[in-house]
């Protein structure tokens, strides 16, 4: 038998989580970060929580489920789904051109994909507000064909639209231009054809991060308010969406009503992004 040393041993209990880091102390950096979040994540949504739990049952449900709240939710989930589809379409052709061509006016284009970023969502809202109604640039050119956006839940998809479309670009650039060309080249060298190129090579490198930005375009659009309000109409049954019906509750000092939509709203975001999350990570492992 061979002899262990004190040295060994000691190494042998050192624990795992232990590593050289440039950044050192895990302990101090990771108490700062659960502290932080839980000021700022876990607490605020805690309270929502227990504001809600002060109504009894039937009164959370009533709350929670009438047919009001019902109508708003499926515009503000529905519209966040189609939305985030869009983009996730339009958002993979635009990285692809951006990173992949040279063309007159890139720099333009690639700023104007970020100005939903910097641009104050009610000014999108009233801007795109003015283009879409009946009287307005596009709306007049739309309505002879009986086709109407602004005041309907088709303006709420395209003012959900306009703001997620970044997330989806700027989450797919890095990865586009990581991806080789010669990559592309060996498969055709190989005998596959385009089709089979963009199925098999490209689209599987690409799910995981258009998932990712498919999700961030989702969760922003679900919870948007300031660009939705002005295009929407509010018209309830109609095309009011759930984040101003919670503004609706707080105007009328219906605190617990405020907390049981939101309370509903959290719980539904956090189930379909949970069901994206696995989706990516099964993606993940089978690119790789």
């Amino acid at each position: 038998m061979t002899a262990t040393t004190p040295t060994d041993r000691v190494a042998s209990r050192r624990p795992l989580i232990r590593r050289r880091s440039a950044i050192p102390g895990f302990s101090l950096t990771m108490g700062l970060t659960l502290a932080l979040l839980s000021l700022i994540v876990l607490i605020p949504l805690s309270a929502v929580a227990l504001k809600a739990s002060e109504q009894s049952a039937a009164e959370f449900l009533q709350a929670a489920f009438n047919e009001r709240a019902l109508t708003a939710y499926r515009l503000s989930f529905g519209a966040a789904l189609i939305a985030a589809l869009i983009n996730g379409l339009f958002g993979l052709l635009t990285a692809w051109a951006l990173v992949r061509y040279q063309f007159p006016f890139k720099s333009l284009v690639n700023g104007i994909i970020d100005l939903p970023f910097a641009l104050p969502t009610a000014v999108a809202g009233i801007a795109l507000a003015t283009l879409y109604a009946p009287n307005g640039w596009i709306g007049a050119l739309l309505a002879p064909a009986g086709i109407k956006i602004a005041y309907t839940p088709l303006g709420v998809i395209v003012a959900l639209t306009f703001i997620g479309l970044p997330f989806v670009v700027r989450t797919l650039e890095p990865v586009m231009r990581d991806l080789a060309a010669d990559v592309e080249e060996a498969a055709a060298s190989l005998g596959a054809t385009r089709l089979d190129t963009i199925a098999r090579v490209i689209l599987p490198a690409l799910a995981p991060a258009w998932l990712t930005g498919f999700a961030l375009a989702f969760a922003r659009a679900v919870g948007e308010y300031g660009s939705v309000i002005f295009i929407a109409g509010n018209m309830p049954y109609k095309s009011e969406i759930a984040p101003l019906l919670i503004i609706i509750e707080l105007e009328q000092y219906d605190y617990a009503g405020a907390a049981t939509i939101a309370v509903v709203m959290l719980s539904v975001s956090f189930l379909m992004l949970f069901v994206i999350n696995a989706v990516q990570a099964w993606a993940r492992r089978l690119a790789a």
